[in-house]
């Protein structure tokens, strides 16, 4: 399994990250992408990534919410930490109307910059869309030609929403979203639709802890979502598409890889997990 998408510079994995990578590592994951949202946590996020190579591997991008502050100097970063292997996606960038943190001016002319940047760099992008299809369409659209390989992360819009993105030729990450009953239902009718070289999967920890999750392996917050738990992700998506759970986690696997450009997990990490699990 790969997590696409994990948020592990968040200050509440800041006491027992070792502890968390080891747990993943546990339950049969062979990486993890550590998604950048804002400079720092893109300079932090490759910075664990060069700490533990062919193992956890980084973005870097401004977040719509932070989209008031880009800059010039934004755009250097990015390209300077493009640099290193071990930055293998522009994003998360994107839009989202669902809270305005930034004004939606400023969150298009931040996206519209790091499409550009992604397509001058040659490198995948990593894209966040809350209440905000349209806008998103038009914008991704008018760059779509120019660009690599794209992926709608956290994806949690319609059926339709999904077959805008995969007429463009992107991928969706799907999340723990689907596990929850009270606003992810619809979600088992989108990853019907969804081909399986289109379709990764991805915690978005510490947020979104799949509620299918058994109470006794909760975690003690009741909170904080981990990679470790991704599997809980891939089984409500399994169980959507009537398939083994083990074929699908091996399938996205095999996406992640070939969208971020990964190398082959390593012989020694997948005997570890192996008997680990």
């Amino acid at each position: 399994m790969i997590d696409i998408g994990a948020n592990l510079t968040h200050e509440s994995f800041a006491r027992d990250l070792p502890q968390v990578l080891d747990a993943a590592w546990g339950a049969g994951l062979e990486a993890i992408i550590v998604t950048g949202s804002c400079m720092t946590s893109s300079r932090e996020a490759l910075h664990l990534a060069r700490a533990n190579r062919a193992r956890l591997y980084a973005t870097a991008g401004l977040h719509p919410h932070h989209a008031a502050s880009w800059s010039a100097d934004d755009a250097e970063l990015i390209r300077e930490l493009a640099q290193s292997p071990e930055l293998v996606s522009l994003g998360e960038c994107g839009l989202d109307y669902f809270r305005d943190i930034s004004p939606r001016n400023a969150q298009r002319r931040a996206f519209a910059a790091q499409l550009a940047l992604a397509a001058e760099l040659g490198k995948p992008v990593f894209l966040h869309q809350r209440d905000a299809h349209a806008d998103f369409l038009a914008v991704l659209r008018e760059h779509r030609a120019a660009l690599g390989a794209v992926c709608v992360h956290c994806f949690t819009d319609t059926v339709e929403a999904a077959q805008a993105y995969l007429a463009l030729d992107c991928h969706l990450g799907i999340t723990g979203w689907i596990c929850d009953e009270r606003r992810g239902q619809h979600l088992s009718d989108v990853v019907r639709q969804i081909p399986p070289e289109r379709l990764m999967v991805e915690t978005d920890a510490p947020y979104l802890l799949p509620r299918n999750l058994p109470r006794a392996q909760r975690p003690a917050d009741g909170r904080r979502n981990e990679p470790r738990f991704l599997p809980w992700v891939i089984a409500a998506i399994a169980t959507a598409r009537a398939a083994p759970a083990d074929l699908l986690a091996a399938q996205t696997a095999c996406t992640a890889r070939a969208f971020f450009g990964l190398p082959p997990v390593p012989a020694t990490a997948t005997s570890d997990a192996a008997g680990a699990a």
